[in-house]
């Protein structure tokens, strides 16, 4: 394998490791924050996220508009990485069906999520800023104290 091929591929590989890490973060966000079980509808979850949240932060009309904003971010961001439900472990799965490893399946699959994390990350970091700019100074510090509590429990 030649050096840029290699280099790109690592590179390619660490962009799906981090695709991963999102969609699993934003995943066990929603799941931890909103204890929304199967057959529940997103839009039913992401009203208990934003009231829990917006209890436990003390959040004014406009802070919870904010929040339930990047929480729908958030879900979309979740739904183009995932794809359909089953989509993606099919997709890896076809990956290892064969006697070889199918790299141009897994370089197509990679693309499609690097292209998910790219076509909607600066929705997501705008919903993220415009939600973190409207909280007052000990909200913001409120919700540091429970990112630093809650760390690698999700």
């Amino acid at each position: 394998m030649k050096f840029y091929q290699k280099r790109f591929f690592k590179r390619g590989l660490l962009a799906l490791t981090g695709v991963g890490l999102i969609a699993f973060g934003a995943s066990a966000f929603a799941h931890r924050m909103g204890s929304c079980r199967h057959g529940v509808d997103a839009t039913e979850c992401r009203a208990q996220i934003v009231a829990k949240v917006g209890a436990k932060l003390e959040l004014d009309a406009n802070q919870k508009q904010q929040l339930d904003k990047l929480a729908q971010t958030l879900q979309a961001q979740r739904e183009a990485m995932m794809g359909a439900k089953g989509e993606s472990r099919q997709a890896v799965q076809a990956l290892v069906a064969g006697p070889k490893f199918d790299q141009a399946a897994a370089q197509a699959l990679l693309d499609s999520k690097t292209a998910a994390v790219h076509e909607k990350g600066p929705a997501l970091i705008a919903a993220m800023a415009g939600f973190y700019d409207s909280l007052r100074p000990e909200q913001q510090e409120k919700l540091r104290g429970f990112m630093n509590r809650h760390h690698g429990h999700a």
